[in-house]
């Protein structure tokens, strides 16, 4: 089994230091919000705050201006673009160790980002590390029911293994731990145009993975389904015991 220092070396050269060298081309292609997310953040309560966890270039961060977001990525070049979008704070941070206070925020967003984790164990400690900040559901004494209603929410997003209609054509039974390819075009004075690709780490989650991986981590899934070729859940801290 792999080290966490050789998960962590892996991490960075397949993810992190791909990102910083793609940022601008991967941002000019991201920029319309995904129609549930979108529907996530303008259901938030006026004055809500939280986090878009693995922000990108910041497309969501003016989804709903009746909100306040506290953005974060990896990646330092990806948070520089992102924090054009003023008045939300936009920092590099680790989605494992997530620097905000436990309990104190209404909502998480994370799209797109906990497949980049390489080993199941950090992946759940990623997702642990979002309902950790969420605000628990108020309760009565000896219940261990959850007020969906107000509970802070996380919403994740992950890429699917089932996306045999897509270009990429992948489906049950195809390897779920793959390198996907970013094709960057280039102009140089030397050689003119040419193209360089980046590989990028990919953990594909089957059907129901994702919401195993929330259970396991300490949450209750209220919302699931299939958007784009992802699979996505909304969810709640499960009340301790």
């Amino acid at each position: 089994m792999a080290s966490m220092t050789s998960d962590e070396d892996f991490e960075r050269s397949n993810v992190h230091e791909v990102y910083d060298q793609i940022a601008p081309h991967f941002s000019s292609t991201r920029y319309k919000p995904w129609p549930i997310v979108e529907r996530f953040l303008l259901g938030l309560s006026d004055g809500s705050v939280g986090l878009d966890v693995g922000c990108g270039n910041g497309k969501y961060l003016t989804v709903n201006p009746k909100i306040f977001v506290l953005a974060s990525d990896r990646s330092e070049k990806l948070v520089r673009i992102a924090k054009q979008h003023q008045p939300h704070t936009c920092i590099v941070a680790d989605n494992l160790s997530l620097p905000h206070s436990p309990s104190s925020l209404d909502f998480v967003i994370s799209i797109a980002v906990v497949h980049h984790l390489s080993t199941s164990t950090r992946r759940g400690q990623a997702i642990a590390a979002m309902l950790e900040v969420l605000k628990p559901s108020p309760c009565h004494e000896h219940s261990v029911s959850v007020d969906v209603n107000r509970a802070g929410k996380a919403l994740i997003y992950v890429w699917a293994l089932e996306q045999k209609h897509s270009r990429r054509g992948w489906d049950e039974g195809d390897d779920q731990d793959v390198m996907v390819p970013w094709v960057m075009k280039q102009n140089t004075a030397a050689n003119g145009a040419s193209e360089k690709t980046f590989n990028r780490y990919y953990h594909l989650y089957r059907r129901g993975e994702l919401e195993e991986d929330i259970q396991a981590a300490g949450g209750e899934v209220i919302e699931s389904g299939y958007e784009k070729d992802n699979w996505w859940a909304i969810a709640v801290r499960r009340p301790a015991k």
